[in-house]
């Protein structure tokens, strides 16, 4: 997920997500945010369409979170608002995560019908 989508979910500006990620570095380490490159963000520039996606005053490429970024946030960021958004968008991730593994078993009885 992108800095500025979570922003935008806790009710924030970047910023201040980036900083609380910069300030609480031992919660989270480098495979948990990655930047992106200016190529890959040009691509995902292209990829919608936009010659702005999230970017107005940016000075930094934008940092891409994994889904345990979200269950270390709501350790750090206390408000009522930033527990209710970690615990749904964690909600969201296990949803996909089941949508995927559904598709996965889908897929393999689809390719043993093929074969057959």
């Amino acid at each position: 997920m992108l800095d500025p989508d979570l922003a935008k979910m806790y009710d924030t500006e970047t910023k201040y997500i980036n900083r609380a990620v910069k300030h609480n570095k031992p919660r989270f380490p480098e495979d948990f945010v990655l930047q992106l490159s200016a190529q890959e963000y040009e691509d995902l520039k292209f990829q919608f369409g936009t010659s702005n996606i999230g970017s107005v005053g940016r000075r930094f490429l934008p940092n891409v979170f994994t889904e345990q970024v979200i269950a270390m946030l709501s350790a750090v960021l206390q408000t009522n608002i930033d527990i209710e958004v970690s615990i749904r968008i964690m909600k969201v991730f296990v949803r996909m995560r089941q949508l995927l593994i559904t598709s996965a078993t889908l897929y393999c009885h689809l390719d043993r019908l093929e074969i057959k």
